[in-house]
């Protein structure tokens, strides 16, 4: 069951907000008591994340960072070697409301301000794998959500906010979840037509290449159209929101390659289970896979019994990169400094950074048995390119010339 625990720190970021209510009749997880301290914390195209670099479903985590170390959705592969996750969500920022100011707050609590606060620990080890990291914000039983901003101005408001916070803290997007809110309280308004259109609408505007998703739950989810808009045409992804279940979520103007009927709780959710979903989400065609729960502790078993119906490959846990996998060196016949293996997958410049790649300077490589290289002497797989198979000692020796030009990879 997924719970709130948010407790609140920092500096405060404000909008305009008057605000709404939800009775979810089926809950599918439990309401947190409200926390105890509330400290102020400051804070359309479908996009790809190319993290797994196999076909299969994208798969997404969301991560009880109170409790659990986000670092952990990168220590995931595949037998193969390629990351096991695509998407990471921090769970959970919140949307408070200030009765005094009758304004709604983004809040970080001090576990979130943690991760926030020190990217260069947290968040930015996962992107050079080509994981995505996004910040999920709910609401936090002061009566302010996602579906009650009474008009168009407060609603772009709180997006510039977390449009703000996107750029501040270096994220790749927003997750959406309409739970906890209690709209009502504190004198804020019912859910409303306009709000949740309005607010999605704002935040594409302002982050249009970043990922925008919504966890199909609460009164959002029936408020997905007002004037000819709908969230489908605004969000990248939705996915269902009841662990151990298969749910396509109804969100006109999303393909099936950007929806999730499958979702679990690692923690709760049979292995069996996980599994049978993973097949009906295959077989469906359906783009996403959610994860809910990643413990501290290892649980590539649990997790093989998804990426074996995913993707027909075992899950493995490392805290370092893959030993196997194509090795670039500075100087002709493997010599000078090299990089760390690279597995499997697609690499931008950004990415091969992770592994001790330079740009413009690799001379020589290895290549496992039966691997294919595509090398690119421009980032995000442009330019001249050359095709590999096996170790290749001297770039030189390639039409064109291939000597310290490379700057993206693909592996495959």
């Amino acid at each position: 069951m997924r719970t709130n625990f948010n407790l609140h720190l920092n500096k405060t970021l404000t909008a305009t907000f008057g605000l709404l209510l939800l009775l979810n009749a089926a809950c599918k997880k439990e309401s947190a008591p409200a926390p105890s301290e509330s400290i102020k914390s400051s804070a359309t195209s479908k996009l790809s994340t190319n993290a797994i670099g196999v076909t299969g479903p994208k798969g997404v985590c969301y991560v009880e960072v109170n409790n659990n170390d986000i670092r952990n959705v990168g220590n995931y592969y595949l037998s193969t070697g390629q990351q096991l996750f695509d998407i990471a969500i921090i769970f959970a920022a919140n949307i408070n409301f200030n009765t005094t100011t009758q304004k709604a707050e983004l809040f970080f609590n001090t576990q979130v301000t943690n991760v926030l606060s020190n990217k260069a620990t947290y968040i930015q080890p996962l992107q050079a794998k080509g994981i995505k990291v996004l910040l999920s914000i709910l609401g936090n039983h002061q009566g302010a959500g996602i579906s009650n901003f009474p008009d168009q101005a407060s609603a772009t408001a709180y997006a510039q906010l977390l449009s703000n916070a996107v750029t501040t803290y270096g994220l790749d997007g927003i997750d959406f979840d309409d739970e906890y809110a209690d709209y009502g309280t504190n004198g804020t308004g019912q859910p409303n037509s306009s709000s949740f259109v309005y607010l999605v609408t704002a935040l594409r505007q302002l982050m249009p290449t970043k990922i925008i998703s919504f966890y199909y739950y609460g009164p959002a989810a029936s408020r997905l159209s007002f004037n000819g808009v709908t969230v489908g045409s605004k969000v990248d992804y939705s996915w269902n929101a009841i662990y151990g279940t298969y749910s396509v979520p109804n969100v006109p103007g999303l393909a099936a390659s950007n929806l999730g009927p499958a979702a679990i709780d690692i923690q709760s959710t049979s292995s069996s289970t996980a599994a049978s979903l993973a097949t009906q989400t295959v077989n469906n065609s359906y783009g996403i896979y959610l994860y809910y729960n990643l413990p501290n502790a290892d649980s590539h078993t649990y997790l093989t019994s998804v990426s074996n119906a995913l993707y027909g490959k075992a899950t493995t846990f490392s805290t370092g990169i893959p030993i196997t996998g194509v090795n670039f060196y500075q100087n002709t016949n493997y010599a000078g400094t090299a990089t760390a293996a690279i597995p499997k997958g697609n690499y931008t410049l950004a990415q091969l950074q992770a592994y001790g790649f330079v740009n413009d300077w690799a001379s020589s490589m290895t290549v496992p048995s039966g691997w294919t290289v595509t090398m690119y002497s421009n980032d995000n797989f442009t330019g001249t390119s050359w095709i590999r198979t096996a170790n290749t000692a001297n770039f030189t020796t390639l039409s064109p010339n291939a000597n310290d030009v490379v700057t993206s990879v693909k592996i495959q």
